[in-house]
């Protein structure tokens, strides 16, 4: 399961810096990345309406505004509410993605979840016994039947054929106990397919991070450029005094 978090992400990145390669308006090139190795290096791309983050975790292309800088900006004043110093915005932010690749083994923002298909099996499961023997419906002989029924049919596909082959095992699943003293006879997973089994990968989250972290690095960049250029522009500005000094040196001159 993706383990991937705020400070793990920190971590990775605490020795980056930044190197811008263009600079123009909406269109950009900036890179972040430790002197001296590669590992974990990243390059933001953006033209108008597009960002491109290519790196060590793959690449993602997003498409949404004329200033996708602008778009990734738009979470960060909520990043606080939480104690968190970034704030990304997963289900919002992959809706942008036009194209994804991870190298050789293909690119994809989610994987499937096993910890999260076993909780939601076990789920219906529990409840199944539960009410079986509430409801007097089963013995206790039918309802180690149902338990173990699910545990060969469905948990076995996952172990012995994958993904796949465990969700199609779950879909088609059905448990008849003839000995059934209720008015319920069959068990089956009610409304299997609107659960979601799948997590954001590990590198996708990364690279949410890693968008958020850069535009704010980006951005702090650029006010201090902004300061130290009007720094220079007050030192080398004369001041009124000194106009009107200039000024009278003249008149005097020319008198």
């Amino acid at each position: 399961m993706n383990d991937c978090t705020e400070e793990r992400f920190l971590n990775d990145v605490a020795a980056h810096e930044m190197s811008v390669i263009r600079d123009e308006g909406v269109h950009r090139h900036i890179r972040f990345k430790e002197p001296g190795t590669s590992n974990m290096y990243f390059d933001l791309i953006t033209w108008p309406g597009h960002l491109c983050y290519t790196g060590d975790m793959g690449t993602y292309v997003f498409q949404r505004t004329e200033d996708m800088f602008e778009f990734f900006r738009t979470d960060r004043r909520y990043q606080r509410k939480d104690g968190r110093r970034l704030k990304i915005n997963l289900g919002y932010w992959t809706e942008k993605l036009i194209a994804v690749n991870g190298g050789r083994d293909g690119g994809k923002a989610k994987e499937f979840c096993e910890e999260r298909f076993r909780r939601v099996i076990n789920g219906y499961r529990v409840d199944w016994v539960r009410s079986a023997k509430e409801h007097d419906l089963l013995d206790a002989e039918g309802r180690r039947e149902l338990w173990e029924a699910v545990e060969s049919d469905v948990f076995g596909a996952l172990e012995d054929g994958g993904v796949d082959r465990a969700i199609w095992a779950a879909y088609e699943f059905q448990h008849t106990d003839r000995s059934s003293r209720g008015t319920r006879d069959s068990w089956h997973f009610e409304d299997f397919f609107e659960h979601d089994f799948t997590v954001y990968t590990f590198h996708m989250v990364w690279c949410c991070y890693a968008l958020a972290w850069a535009i704010e690095k980006y951005d702090a960049a650029g006010l201090a450029r902004d300061h130290e250029e009007a720094l220079a522009i007050n030192a080398t500005t004369p001041s009124k005094g000194t106009l009107e000094n200039i000024g009278n040196v003249d008149k005097e001159s020319q008198a």
